[in-house]
C-alpha cells in the first residue's frame, strides 16, 4: 500500500511515518505528482483508488476537487492564477485521457459514474427523471457471485474527454447534502465516489487478429496461383478442390464457374473478452466532533452515519491488517461499495488530511492513526485484470 520513507509528523510524543508529507506550500501539481503513476497502473490492468480522509474543515474536497469547484459556484468571478491548478479528480481524468490517446486508437472506452453514500444508503447522482433531471436514487449494493461488489441499475454516461468526466460531475454536485456548521461554512454530510471504468481491448488481441487476416490473405494469393494454372488443374485437382473448401464460406454457394474470382473467404472469428478497470476517486466526509461543530436535529443522525462509516473503514482495514478470515465489509455502505478497491489486490492510496489547528489535535491524532492502520494492511501482489482470446 505504502512504501516508508523516513518523514514523520510528531504529535504527543508520537512519530507517526508515511510515504510523503506535503505542507500548505506544496501545490496541487506536486501533490498529484505522486498519484499520476497510478493511472498508468489502470491501463495496464489493476483496479486503482484514491480517497482523502480527515476531519471536517481539514481540506478533502479541496484537495480531490480544487480550485476547480470555485469556476463552477454562482458569484465566483475571478480566479487567481494561483488557483488554476486542479485538484485530483480533473487532473487524473485529464491524465488517463491523455494516456489513452497514446494506445491504439478504438482499444479503450470510458464511463463515468458518480455515488452518494448518505446516512448509510447509496444514491446514483446520474439517475434521472422522466424530464430528464439528475434526481439521485436510492440504489442497492450486492456481492455478485464472483465476490465483487456491484451497485444495482447504476447510471455509466460514456466520456471521451476529461471536460465531459468534469461536466456531468459538476453538474451533480448540487445535489450532494452539506450542511454548515461551527466549524465549516459548507460541510459535506455524505461520501463522494466518482467511478471511471475503462473497458479494454487487449493491443496484443488486436495485433495477432491483424496478423491472422494478414496472413491468411497471404495464404490464399498464395494458392490462387496454384488453384488457376492450368498445369496444377491438370496436375492435381483434389488439392485444388481441398483448397477451395478451406477458403470457401459455409454460408455462401460454390463458385459458379472457375473463370471467376474464388469466393470470398470469411474473416477469422475472434472472440475476445474485453476487461474492465475501475479507477474510483473518493471525498469522504469528515469525522465529526458534535461538541464542537455544534449541530443539532437531524444533523445529528448525520454525523452517527458519517462517524459510523468511517469507523467501519477503520475496522475493515485493521482486520486486513492483521489479516483476519473475516473482513467486515457489509458493516457499511461505503467500505461495502469499496470493497474491491480497500480489499484483493487492487491499488489504494489514502491522502489523510489534517488540520494543523491545535484544538483539533484529538481529530488528528485519530486520523493519523488510521493512516498507521493502513500502511500495516500487506496485500497480495496486484494482478492485472486478464482477458481472454479465442481464435476459431
Amino acid at each position: 500500500m505504502v512504501n516508508c520513507i523516513k518523514t514523520g509528523i510528531p504529535a504527543h510524543n508520537k512519530m507517526f511515518e508515511f510515504e510523503r508529507v506535503h505542507g500548505p506550500e506544496d501545490s496541487h501539481q506536486v501533490v498529484f505528482d505522486e498519484v499520476k503513476p497510478l493511472l498508468t497502473s489502470l491501463l495496464d490492468g489493476y483496479n486503482v483508488c484514491i480517497m482523502a480522509y480527515g476531519q471536517t474543515g481539514s481540506g478533502k474536497t479541496h484537495t480531490m476537487m480544487g480550485p476547480w469547484l470555485l469556476q463552477e459556484r454562482p458569484g465566483i468571478q475571478e480566479v487567481s492564477q494561483k488557483e488554476v491548478q486542479q485538484g485530483i479528480i480533473p487532473e487524473a481524468a485529464a491524465e488517463l485521457f491523455r494516456l489513452i490517446s497514446e494506445k491504439p486508437a478504438e482499444s479503450y472506452t470510458v464511463e463515468v459514474s458518480v455515488i452518494e453514500v448518505h446516512n448509510n444508503e447509496a444514491f446514483d447522482l446520474l439517475a434521472r427523471d422522466e424530464r430528464g433531471n439528475a434526481t439521485g436514487q436510492r440504489r442497492d449494493v450486492i456481492t455478485t457471485s464472483s465476490g465483487t461488489s456491484e451497485v444495482v441499475a447504476l447510471t455509466c454516461e460514456p466520456v471521451c474527454s476529461d471536460s465531459e468526466v468534469m461536466q456531468i460531475v459538476g453538474s451533480v454536485l448540487k445535489l450532494r447534502a452539506h450542511c454548515p456548521t461551527r466549524i465549516h461554512d459548507d460541510s459535506s454530510r455524505s461520501h463522494l465516489i466518482v467511478t471511471l471504468t475503462v473497458s479494454s481491448k487487449s493491443p496484443n488481441a488486436i495485433a495477432l487478429a491483424r496478423r491472422l487476416q494478414h496472413a491468411k490473405v497471404d495464404m490464399k494469393r498464395s494458392l490462387q496461383k496454384e488453384w488457376w494454372s492450368p498445369r496444377c488443374r491438370r496436375a492435381n485437382p483434389a488439392a485444388r478442390q481441398s483448397s477451395e473448401e478451406l477458403f470457401a464460406s459455409p454460408a455462401s454457394s460454390p463458385c459458379p464457374s472457375p473463370s471467376l474470382s474464388p469466393c470470398p473467404s470469411p474473416r477469422p472469428s475472434i472472440s475476445q473478452a474485453e476487461f474492465r478497470t475501475k479507477l474510483q476517486l473518493v471525498d469522504l466526509a469528515g469525522s465529526e466532533c458534535v461538541g464542537m461543530s455544534g449541530v443539532s436535529g437531524s444533523s445529528l443522525w448525520e454525523v452517527s452515519c458519517i462517524n459510523r462509516s468511517l469507523s467501519a473503514l477503520s475496522d475493515v482495514l485493521g482486520a486486513l491488517a492483521e489479516q483476519r478470515p473475516h473482513i467486515p465489509y457489509r458493516n457499511s455502505k461505503l467500505t461495502h461499495l469499496l470493497q474491491d478497491a480497500i480489499g484483493g489486490d487492487a491499488k489504494l492510496l489514502l491522502m489523510l488530511c489534517v488540520s494543523p489547528t491545535q484544538r483539533f489535535v484529538t481529530e488528528s491524532l485519530q486520523t493519523l492513526g488510521l493512516g498507521t492502520r493502513a500502511r500495516q494492511v500487506q496485500k497480495a501482489p496486484p494482478r492485472r485484470r486478464g482477458n481472454t482470446l479465442k481464435v476459431k
